[in-house]
């Protein structure tokens, strides 16, 4: 665990070194309070204290925002070779992996702590389900580390950058958006498969307040895949070289 965390804190100081966080979460926070505060189905046109508006524009920020952070992560030390020079320093593939997840879900984490005024805000303005709010970001957490995952795999199997994002979104957009859109062409058990795999079905259910054990297990065992498919991407990526 001690190498997992070192290796987790050297990565989120790189991503503050090279302005990656600084403008990941400038664009995160400026896009999400722009349509929570100003646009659209925003929280005055709403008309009641709730945060739901803030989790389906950061619902959306997310799936562009996680990808951004993960491609670089394998893709681009398996292009430039520190990656082996990171093997022989005795961590393990779980290591690597786990340590560069770590760092990214801490990221995240610290985007969304940095919208906790929104929250303060709206409590401010009238009464707030609180359950439903804190409900809302361990949904957030638990979309962010399934996308991670994705991430991660997607990097793992490339030395482009831009590579690994685009697949890292076509991905995402399978669980997102297309078996959500299958699932109401299909009835029976393909449809209830289809409406499972749907990560919209989930996300809708904690945010609403309601935690399934379910829609939990659905998160980690998609982020666990995930994790696997990077760790056995970069073993054999190893074994050739």
């Amino acid at each position: 665990m001690k190498k997992i965390w070192i290796i987790a804190l050297k990565e989120l100081r790189s991503f503050f070194d090279s302005l990656t966080a600084y403008i990941l979460i400038v664009v995160f926070l400026g896009l999400s309070g722009f349509f929570t505060w100003l646009f659209g189905s925003d929280i005055f046109l709403v008309g009641q204290a709730s945060l739901q508006s803030f989790f389906s524009v950061a619902y959306w920020t997310l799936f562009f925002f996680t990808p951004a952070l993960t491609m670089k992560m394998l893709a681009e030390e398996n292009k430039s070779g520190t990656i082996e020079l990171l093997l022989t320093k005795a961590v393990t593939d779980w290591d690597v992996i786990l340590g560069k997840f770590l760092a990214c879900l801490m990221l995240i984490g610290i985007a969304l702590l940095l919208t906790l005024p929104y929250y303060l805000s709206v409590w401010a303005l009238g009464p707030i389900d609180h359950g439903a709010v804190w409900c809302g970001y361990l949904g957030l957490i638990l979309m962010s580390m399934a996308y991670i995952s994705i991430g991660l795999f997607a990097s793992s199997i490339t030395n482009n950058q831009i590579v690994s994002f685009l697949l890292s979104l076509f991905i995402g957009v399978f669980f997102l958006i297309i078996f959500n859109v299958l699932s109401s062409d299909f009835t029976g058990l393909i449809g209830e498969i289809l409406s499972y795999l749907s990560l919209s079905t989930h996300f809708d259910s904690i945010s609403r307040g309601v935690v399934d054990s379910k829609d939990v297990i659905f998160f980690l065992s998609i982020t666990l895949f995930g994790l696997i498919l990077a760790e056995s991407s970069l073993s054999k990526r190893n074994i050739v070289e």
